[in-house]
């Protein structure tokens, strides 16, 4: 059985780090949309997937957290399977999570122009405190 001064002293040698893919990783080229039928209907699209992952910038441990998106299409609705291809790209990205949100935000809303979206991003407990970044856009 290892002493508690071996642990200690290969815990304060643990200098592991994971490498990061770069913030251009993130490609929303991969996302897609397809016509919406009903303009008028205002309909409230929910989008939500608690699968979603990217690396802390300074750690370069990874961040899960649930992302939640709802939006009223105008003309244009997000194609899903585009869309998770898309958020697996930040699987490896150096993003704090309200720079995260921000971006997720401004690609989906330059991909199908709605009258409104919302995303929330809710990351788990990290470090005893619970972090929820929520953004919007108003057309």
């Amino acid at each position: 059985m290892a002493s508690i001064e071996h642990l200690q002293q290969k815990y304060e040698n643990l200098d592991n780090s994971f490498e990061d893919a770069p913030g251009d990783a993130v490609d929303p080229k991969l996302l897609m949309a397809f016509d919406y039928e009903y303009p008028s209907s205002e309909a409230i699209v929910f989008i939500d997937t608690d699968e979603f992952t990217a690396v802390c910038p300074w750690t370069r441990l990874p961040d899960f957290g649930t992302l939640t998106i709802s939006y009223v299409p105008d003309t244009l609705c997000i194609e899903l399977k585009s869309l998770k291809y898309y958020l697996l790209t930040y699987s490896k990205v150096g993003i704090v999570q309200e720079h995260a949100a921000n971006k997720i935000l401004a690609e989906l809303v330059d991909l199908c122009n709605p009258i409104y979206m919302n995303i929330k991003l809710d990351y788990k407990v990290r470090g005893g405190l619970h972090t929820t970044v929520e953004v919007n856009f108003n057309k």
